[in-house]
């Protein structure tokens, strides 16, 4: 089964929605620092700025306040105030798709900043588990990087993600699966599934570990990404262990060492290749640093241990770098490093030119792996369905908004249709 809801508004002409006579700036995802900021521009005084910060971060990280007037030991005074000035609004949902599998892709519209033509768009994907459930979300509008094989590095750069852009995703994720406290199920139609149905971890919290591995490099939106995961974690709010968020990096050299020191999260690297002449072809920043200066970085990465273990992902990609000598190879290259290996099967994206590796291909590859005493999980594909799946992420967005709009298409039809 792929659901797809459909909320993009009717194209420019007749029946168009009018733009915003006034943006407001949303205070959903805003550290404590810029909503004191934003507090002190409403009004409050400064004596009691930092009992209303704490009010507010609760309702938005703890509650999930969707609406001011969820603030019941706010004052209706400066409810009124906040309301005049800010939203607590997420990012638009322009699409959701639930694949057959549980896995659920939003295609999400940003606000429009002054100098953008239209409003930017990014997607992020849940996959739940039975034991987890793994937000992947997106740190850049596009990305510059054109990793061979991966379908977002074929859709240009438009901009950063701001911190709260970036926690937003987060939020709304938890708004649509149910995942704050007293939520009965998600926020679905009938036709979507439920807590019960399978489809969703058996854990308390449905969203254990968020994975920077959407669209776009972290590593290139340092500071935004740093503060939004800053905010993620926070113990008084959103509470997500470090050791359960994930920046995957193509291999931006001088930043890793910078962000092990500064965040402490994990850390994934997309190597993918053991040779510099073929990595230079699947993941062209290796031209800039290449696997030494990488590996090096990785060796000396803040708090790197066998309780703390980078993981190294490797797509599997036919006759291209899936032989039993790459595999020795990639043994010996991670030879010192506290290292965990994700093999990818390849998935597919519209216009690519390689093919995944044969099954057996891949088990023979992850034997020698795991013989040298490296996990070496085979990655389950997940949402391929609805192109959600590693190296999936573009948007499909572009078809996907043209073939919704045609009169009598079949995503055009109601929910559950």
């Amino acid at each position: 089964m792929v659901l797809v809801l459909n909320n993009s508004p009717p194209a420019e002409g007749k029946g168009a929605r009018a733009p915003d006579v006034a943006f407001k700036p949303t205070l959903a995802g805003m550290s404590r620092e810029r909503m004191r900021a934003a507090l002190a521009a409403a009004g409050v005084p400064e004596k009691q700025l930092r009992m209303r910060v704490i009010q507010l971060w609760r309702w938005l990280y703890i509650n999930g306040a969707t609406s001011f007037d969820q603030m019941t030991d706010v004052s209706k005074e400066l409810r009124t105030a906040l309301e005049a000035r800010y939203t607590l609004d997420r990012p638009e949902i322009v699409a959701e798709q639930v694949s057959v599998d549980g896995t659920r892709k939003w295609l999400l519209r940003l606000p429009k900043l002054g100098h953008e033509a239209r409003a930017p768009e990014i997607e992020a994907v849940y996959i739940p588990e039975a034991d987890r459930g793994t937000l992947c979300i997106s740190s850049q509008v596009g990305c510059t990087l054109t990793c061979s094989f991966c379908h977002t590095g074929t859709q240009r750069l438009v901009r950063n993600l701001e911190a709260s852009e970036i926690v937003g995703q987060i939020l709304l994720a938890r708004d649509r699966i149910g995942d704050w406290p007293g939520a009965k199920r998600p926020v679905m139609p009938e036709a979507c599934f439920q807590h019960d149905d399978g489809l969703l971890p058996n854990t308390d919290r449905k969203i254990t570990n968020v994975v920077l591995m959407g669209m776009g490099e972290p590593l290139y939106n340092f500071d935004n990404v740093r503060e939004a995961m800053d905010i993620a974690s926070d113990g008084e709010g959103l509470s997500l262990s470090k050791r359960r968020i994930t920046l995957s990096t193509s291999g931006v050299v001088p930043e890793i060492a910078r962000w092990g020191e500064l965040s402490g999260t994990m850390l994934a690297i997309s190597l993918h290749a053991v040779r510099d002449e073929l990595r230079d072809e699947l993941v062209p920043i290796n031209k800039k640093y290449p696997i030494k200066e990488l590996l090096d970085a990785c060796r000396t990465y803040p708090g790197a241990s066998n309780a703390k273990r980078i993981t190294f992902e490797y797509v599997m990609l036919k006759g291209v770098n899936d032989s039993l000598a790459d595999a020795k190879a990639l043994v010996r290259l991670l030879a010192g490093i506290p290292a965990k290996i994700n093999l990818i099967p390849f998935n597919p994206w519209p216009g690519s030119k390689y093919e995944c590796s044969d099954w057996e291909t891949i088990e023979r590859f992850a034997e020698v792996v795991n013989k040298a005493g490296y996990a070496s999980p085979v990655r389950t594909p997940r949402g391929r369905d609805i192109l959600a799946a590693c190296g999936q992420l573009r948007s499909e967005s572009v078809r996907l908004r043209a073939r919704e709009r045609a009169p009598g298409s079949a995503a055009s039809a109601e929910p559950g249709a």
